[in-house]
């Protein structure tokens, strides 16, 4: 029985990217190049002629930039995108509008020299464009152009409840988990428990990530440091290429931030960071994993639960990639089962209904 291959539209101005981004897709059993374009007026008119499953796209090109280009495609003709960014500080902050805009996912260009290790970015364009193809498409997903700090001083805010400096959430996410978690951080007060993410993302992007977090949120949002002090009102986001956990130091809890090896093919993982918060936080944590592929978090969330942590999940309709979350939800290891557009309000309620024994008393 034959199967269908993923059809794949490679947009690109370099000669040399798309030859190499062909040779690379082609040699997958279950994909296909259809097409290459070295501009987006050329990819236009071949998306109507051959109807791709995915399409690589690159940022900077002729006649029309990447990010222009995308905005269109998204309100036009919605379809999955995998973007080609070079690591730069233009090249991540172009990737991580072009999520907001709608694309699934991105991966970094390839140097020149890219055959002395073509083997493993073979294996990693095929992956991101098998979850592409795979992925939901979900409306809206622009919802952060435009806002800011200044914006959000007029905009609703969940009430924080007096809590214990010892309450601490952790956050996983992979595919399409830069938005989920920009939707979830949002609402958040300025004083809410101090918070520490894993997002699958590589190194040169984090930062970025993290800055345009800051812009858009009430807490303070920052790429973690090895050992600092994790205090309320701030979130940490693991550096691309590293592991983040927490450990003590005395009465406080502490960042860890490391270089060991990969967890789940992943680094950072969100395993090894769950992990750390059975280990140190117990019952004082709260653990929420969201939309991506595979079972990264999965077993750390059920051994946060067993510790006596809070656990939520992302729901299928409301996730890009509903992998993580369904693993996480089949082995038990979900206290409750939430809508991203619910996320921030249920885990603020989860946080006073911890309080009130004390507002009791």
């Amino acid at each position: 029985m034959s199967v269908d291959k993923i059809k794949v539209l490679c947009v690109d101005d370099s000669a040399l990217i798309r030859s190499l981004m062909t040779e690379i897709i082609n040699s997958q059993p279950d994909m296909i190049v259809v097409a290459t374009a070295s501009d987006p007026l050329i990819a236009r008119d071949l998306v109507k002629k051959h109807n791709p499953d995915v399409m690589t796209l690159d940022v900077e090109m002729p006649r029309m930039d990447g990010l222009e280009f995308l905005e269109k495609l998204m309100r036009l003709r919605p379809m999955p995108v995998l973007m080609v960014s070079s690591v730069t500080e233009r090249g991540s902050e172009a990737a991580l509008r072009a999520l907001e805009l709608g694309a699934i996912d991105f991966v970094t260009k390839p140097r020149f020299d890219i055959r002395d290790g073509l083997l493993a970015y073979t294996d990693l364009i095929a992956h991101k464009i098998r979850v592409a193809a795979s992925a939901r498409m979900l409306p809206g997903r622009s919802a952060a152009k435009g806002l800011s700090r200044t914006v959000l001083a007029d905009a609703p805010m969940l009430h924080s409840p007096l809590l214990s400096i010892q309450k601490l959430i952790v956050i996983g996410a992979s595919t399409g988990g830069t938005e989920a978690i920009r939707e979830l951080l949002q609402p958040l007060p300025p004083d809410s428990p101090g918070i520490l993410i894993a997002q699958h993302m590589p190194a040169g992007f984090t930062k970025s990530f993290a800055q345009r977090l800051n812009n858009l949120c009430r807490l303070t949002v920052s790429e973690a440091v090895h050992g600092e002090r994790i205090v309320p009102g701030n979130a940490y986001i693991a550096p691309g290429g590293f592991h983040l956990s927490l450990t003590h130091s005395g009465a406080n809890y502490v960042t860890r931030v490391d270089q060991a090896l990969p967890v789940n093919r992943h680094r950072p993982s969100i395993d090894v960071l769950f992990d750390s918060a059975a280990k140190h936080a117990g019952k004082n944590a709260i653990g929420i994993i969201l939309t991506g592929m595979g079972r990264d978090g999965a077993e750390g969330l059920l051994r946060m639960r067993q510790a006596g942590a809070h656990t939520l999940a992302q729901d299928e309709a409301s996730c890009v990639v509903f992998g993580m979350p369904r693993e996480s939800i089949a082995i038990g290891a979900a206290s409750e089962v939430v809508p991203i557009q619910e996320m921030s309000q249920r885990l603020m309620a989860h946080l006073r209904s911890l309080a009130e024994p004390a507002d009791r008393a």
